[in-house]
């Protein structure tokens, strides 16, 4: 910093002592050129005196310092945005590789349930049909034997009617015996 104001005391003494005087001696106090630069070297040697170079050189470190720090500290949330970022990217991968997984899981799952629905509806369509199968048989069963029943009521009735016109007193004694000697013989 002292340097600096060294080389502006260099250029005001260049620029006197090239500067035109107007008639007047060089290093007189007529001269304005010259009155003029030796202020300027007094209010520049009670600057350098003062310290004043020191605490600008000072201020500009300490504001060079800070921001320094400032820079690091940026470098460093940048980091950490970084880092932060490339976190959150692995979970929302990771969140989007299980949402696939539970949607495929849903799927099947569904599939699954879908076949075993079907499955028990074939299931339930079979007994039905088997339940019904089987109430149409004992239908026809009970129908068969009802009507057995009924030919076998007519057929004993018109036999009963035909004996009853054709039977004489012996005929009947006749049968009679004939139908005990039968049982006879089938228990003997």
């Amino acid at each position: 910093m002292r340097n600096v104001f060294l080389i502006i005391a260099l250029a005001g003494i260049v620029a006197v002592l090239t500067a035109n005087s107007h008639g007047a001696a060089m290093f007189s106090l007529h001269n304005t050129n010259f009155v003029v630069l030796i202020s300027f070297l007094l209010f520049i040697g009670v600057l350098i005196y003062t310290g004043v170079p020191g605490v600008l050189a000072g201020a500009l470190d300490a504001r060079a310092a800070r921001i320094k720090a400032e820079l690091e500290e940026a470098k460093a949330l940048r980091a950490e945005a970084l880092a932060l970022l490339a976190s959150y990217e692995v979970k929302q991968k990771e969140v989007q590789e299980q949402s696939a997984r539970i949607i495929a899981q849903a799927k099947e799952e569904a599939q699954s349930a879908a076949a075993k629905a079907k499955d028990d509806l074939k299931l339930s369509i079979a007994r039905r049909l088997a339940a019904a199968e089987e109430q149409i048989a004992s239908a026809e069963a009970s129908a068969l034997r009802q009507v057995r029943e009924s030919a076998i009521s007519v057929a004993i009735a018109a036999a009963g009617e035909v004996l009853a016109k054709q039977a004489t007193a012996e005929t009947a004694t006749a049968s009679i015996d004939e139908a005990i000697a039968q049982v006879d013989a089938k228990f003997h």
